[in-house]
């Protein structure tokens, strides 16, 4: 039998905002942060490397801080085969699992031998290549495969394929990549040289706000830096997009001119983003005054022209962004330190000076609408059975809300590259829900990862709730203009403790099972019209869906039925009458909810229900 990756997982709660239309619309700019953390993908599992790496250089080679020459001998086989081998690796994971990965990393040792200079650009494409290459082959020669040639067929094709596309790499990709490295290399030498380097800025400043801060860095600052520190010992890429004084100085600005909840939660902000590294933390800030724009981009031209006059550097990229790492990053150099502090500083001054005449110049009043603690009076009402302060109205429409949280059983924080902000917020709610007595698990993703998963709630910032609306389109969403700081994080626990408390609303409490299940086997019955079966599978992946199919096939073409079988992402199915999908019982109700005209045919067992004979009579 084939190796199943996964199967459809349906989610069983409607997002609290609205439901979602079965094929929504990308944003350019949900466009942009997709492909940027696509790139960042790559880079940020293995970032743990790139910092041994850079650590090893800093204190072994000659000049270091305790030079040795026989551990110096890991800078360059490290830098040429391991990190690239990584990102290529990584790549071709994200696309098609860790079958993706090794093709992936075969087909990125063609271009690591192809060239003589650190192949990550290289490694970035070779990668997902290789994993869409054999994901594309096994979504087609998979289920034609005889039973018993299984792993026969599929080894062979990873190697073979593999094999090709490390040849390809070594003849075609390595020199045109390297060609295009150097050209970019170039490029950049001749913007610092003429001291152009800063108007950079203009542009990073703006996109990291917008969260697309670690497909900058990652994706691009961080493969072109490394190549220019191999060469020269350090590179100023490393300190464009991780230099904390911008955001330093515009959330002092607010410690100081800010108001209300912003003003308090800055000094905080300001140990989060400063000493821990997370940038995120003073997006929101930004996104809330937009003029503030100005300030941030004030502060990155003004640390990088410092950073350019004083010749300032960094062995390889600082991560987190805290000026901690940018210091342990630095060369052993005591006029390289000093450059790198008056950067910051220099930074911090001139973000601080805009962000405060922006600030102090802003006359529109503080309005903060937080009506948590009249809704606890409400559900502490209800509760104890005192509806005399409360109108029936009222109770409904708590009861609509709480009603959202029913079948909610984990919450996933989301955010780009699910290790900063994300896990941040995921702590603050997982300490108030440790502390409401509620046991429900609340963890922290990037958003890539998110996956549609039954009893799902998601939580992610306002910036990224559109791509969230993509990723898990079935699931409860709840987005916030602030992990640190969010009063949605109370009504979220709230609503929870509500839901274990609440009586359940009389229709309800008469549904019996026995309803539920005449309520399946009608929908099991609507076979009329049918001409073709479609089996639902998660994100396009080969698995448990793609099996059913190919059993599906034979039993209609020995039933003598002229139906046409596919497997297919749930994005993709054709809401016609005449289609028959079949699913689990969990993931029925929510299908018959996004598609209206389908037909739905559950059961528990996709390969081999035993309901499949009586289906198929029905059929012919």
């Amino acid at each position: 039998m084939l190796k199943g990756k996964g199967d459809l997982d349906m989610q069983n709660t409607i997002s609290a905002d609205k439901k979602v239309e079965a094929k929504p619309k990308k944003s350019v700019k949900a466009r942009m942060q997709k492909f940027g953390s696509f790139l960042s993908g790559m880079v940020m599992p293995n970032i743990g490397a790139f910092i041994a790496w850079g650590l090893i250089t800093a204190i072994f080679i000659p000049g270091g801080w305790f030079p040795n020459a026989g551990l110096a001998k890991l800078v360059t086989p490290m830098v040429t085969y391991l990190l690239p081998l990584m990102i290529g690796y990584t790549g071709g994971e994200i696309v098609d699992g860790h079958r993706g990965g090794v093709v992936g990393a075969i087909a990125t040792m063609g271009v690591i031998v192809g060239t003589t200079i650190p192949m990550f650009i290289g490694a970035m494409v070779m990668g997902p290549l290789g994993g869409y290459l054999i994901k594309k082959w096994d979504d087609a020669v998979q289920p034609h495969i005889h039973q018993g040639f299984e792993m026969l067929v599929n080894n062979f094709a990873a190697g073979i394929l593999g094999m090709i596309l490390a040849i390809l790499g070594f003849f075609i990709m390595g020199p045109v990549v390297s060609v295009a490295s150097e050209a970019m290399g170039h490029a950049v030498n001749a913007i610092i040289a003429v001291h152009l380097l800063p108007l950079a800025n203009v542009f990073i400043e703006p996109a990291k706000v917008l969260f697309l801060n670690n497909a900058i860095n990652q994706g691009i600052l961080t493969p072109l830096g490394i190549q220019a520190a191999a060469h020269a010992g350090k590179s100023i890429l490393f300190l464009l997009e991780p230099d904390p004084g911008p955001g330093l100085g515009l959330l002092l600005a607010f410690s100081f001119f800010g108001k209300g909840t912003a003003k308090a939660s800055a000094p905080s902000a300001i140990i989060i983003q400063f000493f821990g590294g997370i940038h995120e933390i003073y997006f929101p800030y930004v996104l809330m005054k937009p003029s503030l724009f100005l300030a941030v981009i004030a502060g990155g031209v003004t640390g990088t022209t410092t950073f350019s006059i004083l010749g300032a550097g960094l062995k390889a990229t600082p991560s987190p962004g805290s000026i901690i790492s940018i210091l342990l990053m630095s060369p052993k150099s005591i006029t390289n330190y000093i450059a790198l502090l008056l950067g910051v500083t220099l930074a911090a001054a001139a973000s601080f000076i805009v962000a405060s005449i922006i600030l102090r110049r802003d006359k529109t009043p503080d309005i903060e609408t937080d009506d948590l603690e009249a809704a606890t009076a409400q559900m502490k009402q209800m509760k104890n059975g005192d509806v005399s302060e409360a109108t029936q109205e009222n109770i409904d429409n708590a009861r609509n809300v709480v009603a959202n949280y029913d079948n909610v059983n984990k919450i996933i924080f989301a955010c780009d590259a699910g290790m900063g902000s994300s896990a941040m917020g995921a702590s603050l709610l997982r300490d108030k829900v440790k502390k409401a007595g509620i046991d429900m698990s609340v963890t922290n993703t990037a958003i890539n990862n998110l996956k549609d998963e039954p009893g799902l709630l998601v939580v992610t910032q306002d910036e990224l709730a559109e791509r969230a609306a993509q990723k898990a389109p079935n699931a409860m969403r709840i987005s916030v203009d602030n992990f640190l700081s969010s009063p949605k994080y109370d009504s979220i626990v709230l609503n929870l403790k509500a839901r274990d408390q609440m009586d359940p609303e009389p229709v309800k409490a008469q549904e019996t099972s026995e309803q539920k299940k005449d309520q399946v086997k009608k929908v099991q019955m609507d076979l009329a019209g049918v001409k073709e079966i479609t089996f639902l599978r998660d994100d396009d992946k080969v698995g448990t869906a793609t099996m059913a199919t190919s059993l599906m096939k034979d039993r209609v073409k020995k039933a003598g039925l002229n139906l046409d079988v596919k497997s297919l992402g749930i994005d993709k199915v054709e809401d016609s009458a005449d289609n028959l999908v079949i699913v689990t019982p969990e993931a029925a109700k929510n299908l018959k909810i996004r598609y209206t005209n389908i037909k739905v045919f559950a059961t528990k067992d996709l390969l081999n229900s035993p309901d499949y004979t009586g289906m198929l009579n029905t059929l012919k």
